[in-house]
């Protein structure tokens, strides 16, 4: 029996070479990858780099509180991350807090700007037809505007992709005289009060008479014409209002700037396409036409389908009840007319655009229209000099725990504190490491909280070797040699460092499950550093134990080597003990 065991100890102790010749390779892999990914340094959250912290509030439609639910919350919080992300912004933070409220967190960099003033805008895309139109002034009066400088017969608006007109006909647009304008108003109205030919005979039967629809049609063309004569967009705070709790079935005022950069006003009739209907926006300078920036969409199939309905419909009218009206969060920003319909799937908005704008707009248009409308409470500003501070603190802070530690295993463990020291140099440069690929790759960002995780590590780090350790010594007091003590510590060793780093493990699981924001951070660098460790103690503390213990300085115990049997108490082996004092064989004598 004694030479099967004697083989498997020189098994085992001849794998040690192997595992440290892995944790080598991935040291200098994920080193490689660092440098060749030209991310040297931890991506630093916004208490530490400094930036923007918004705090923004749902405010539901008139009547329909129930809409700030988790779920809608949770759609929010995505389609601002994607807003933000699709401007290269990805170490932004978007989390909701409480019931009613999103945080987001934005780091000063490459399109700061521009995403502050994205996440909280709605982005509702409505395309609808255009009842009547002018130019809006301080004291306007429901005249008609000037005569156009072009007709909609200048130009076709059918084109080889099938895009409706893509020059601004806002400065062009005829307008109808007050009869004129009336009279679509009303029709309008008229039209959306008629029962739809899909209608059962029920709602048919109960929908008002031609008469009464009529008459209350006409009444409410009265006031919307009396709200559209005094309506002035050059004002922005009646501007801001226009629209308000208008659904996208009803009739409804908008504001728009035209070509010449002046405020036009409009009548529009109910949507007949919005924003969930296009499926890809993008933009695009075009040369061909001039008409500079634009931006185009293409429509789901469904939307496909709406849009060259209402675009056949508008075709068959004379201006401006031809155009309709892109509607972009209660603004129109181009209303180009048809002369027929387009059925490619595609369509482009055109306008005063420049590079920057119409890339904003593509963004928002890609990424969807939030489920709820937002409003900043609160803008907070955090400068880089003020997070430079707090790092330069918490980094003392770790040296002075790391000093510490490193004091507690020189004074104690003596010899052995070298191979803890080694360890801990290993584990810090896995998790570096690991931090700056982390950021490109999941977004991670390193903020005091993660760092205040860093700094726990090396106490949990620390407590795995000394936990080794001492079962190493406990057997060496029992007295055996110390390649057998080291072998025979390392199963009871491995179960209670497993158990304490699973322990440990769960908590940050747990911690950072159930909390948002930067406690995240906290949590997620406490779970990694913890596996982290499980990995160097196996493959390196253990290991190197192992080759250290062929060593005579170490085999021989030296005084200062921490393994010294005197200075430890070791007493003679009990086994010989026992032996020496047992009867002797009968058969034997």
């Amino acid at each position: 029996m004694a030479t099967p065991k004697k083989g498997r100890s020189a098994s085992t102790q001849s794998k040690p070479g192997r595992s440290l010749v892995l944790i080598l390779i991935a040291l200098v892999a994920l080193t490689g990858g660092m440098f060749a990914s030209g991310h040297t340094k931890p991506r630093l959250g916004i208490d530490l780099a400094g930036g923007t912290s918004i705090t923004l509030r749902a405010v539901p439609e008139a009547g329909n509180e129930a809409a700030i639910n988790k779920t809608n919350m949770d759609t929010a919080v995505s389609i601002m991350e994607r807003r933000v992300n699709g401007l290269g912004v990805s170490e932004s933070e978007v989390q909701t807090q409480g019931r009613e409220n999103i945080i987001v967190n934005i780091p000063k960099g490459t399109n700061s700007e521009q995403a502050r003033k994205q996440v909280g805008t709605t982005a509702k895309l409505y395309f609808r037809p255009v009842l009547t139109t002018e130019v809006s002034g301080g004291n306007d009066t429901a005249s008609p505007s000037p005569s156009p400088t072009g007709s909609p017969s200048d130009k076709p608006s059918g084109k080889a992709t099938d895009k409706p007109e893509a020059t601004d006909k806002n400065s062009a647009s005829p307008s109808a005289t007050p009869t004129t304008q009336g009279r679509a108003v009303t029709d309008a109205l008229k039209a959306d009060a008629t029962p739809s030919a899909s209608a059962s005979d029920d709602k048919a039967k109960a929908s008002p008479s031609p008469s009464a629809s009529g008459g209350s049609a006409e009444a409410d063309a009265s006031a919307l014409q009396a709200k559209y004569a005094k309506l002035d967009c050059t004002n922005e705070k009646t501007r801001s209002t226009v629209g308000d709790g208008v659904k996208a079935s009803e009739m409804t005022l908008a504001c728009g700037k035209n070509s010449q950069g002046q405020w036009q006003k409009y009548i529009l009739g109910p949507a007949e396409v919005d924003g969930t209907d296009v499926d890809k926006a993008q933009a695009v300078l075009n040369t061909q036409t001039g008409a500079g920036w634009t931006v185009t969409m293409d429509f789901t199939d469904g939307g496909a389908k709406k849009f060259a309905n209402i675009t056949g419909k508008l075709a068959q009218n004379q201006s401006p009840q031809n155009q309709f009206a892109i509607v972009l969060d209660g603004e129109v920003v181009s209303d180009p007319y048809v002369k027929q319909a387009l059925t490619g799937g595609n369509a482009e908005i055109s306008g005063n655009f420049n590079q920057q704008s119409a890339q904003d707009l593509s963004n928002m248009l890609s990424y969807g229209a939030l489920p709820l409308t937002f409003k900043v409470d609160s803008m907070t500003t955090v400068t880089a000099a003020l997070g430079g501070d707090q790092l330069q603190a918490g980094l003392i802070a770790g040296a002075i725990g790391l000093a510490l530690v490193v004091i507690y295993l020189l004074a104690y463990y003596r010899g052995l504190s070298f191979i803890a020291i080694l360890s801990l140099l290993v584990s810090a440069a896995l998790t570096y490491t690991l931090m700056a690929l982390l950021g490109p790759a999941i977004g991670f960002a390193l903020n005091l909280p993660a760092v205040c995780g860093a700094i726990v590590a090396i106490g949990i780090t620390a407590d795995s070797f000394i936990v080794y350790f001492e079962r190493v010594r406990d057997e060496i007091r029992e007295g055996r040699s110390l390649r057998p003590a080291v072998e025979r510590a390392w199963p009871r060793a491995r179960r209670t460092i497993l158990v304490s780093d699973f322990v440990s493990f769960l908590a940050a699981a747990v911690l950072f499950a159930v909390t948002v924001g930067k406690v995240q951070g906290f949590a997620f660098t406490l779970g990694l550093t913890t596996l982290l460790d499980v990995v160097v103690v196996f493959l390196f503390t253990k290991p190197l134990l192992t080759l250290m213990a062929r060593r005579p300085f170490f085999a021989n115990g030296h005084k200062w080597s921490g393994l010294d049997p005197k200075s430890l108490g070791a007493q003679p082996p009990l086994r010989r003990t026992r032996r020496s004092a047992a009867p002797a064989d009968p058969k034997e004598a």
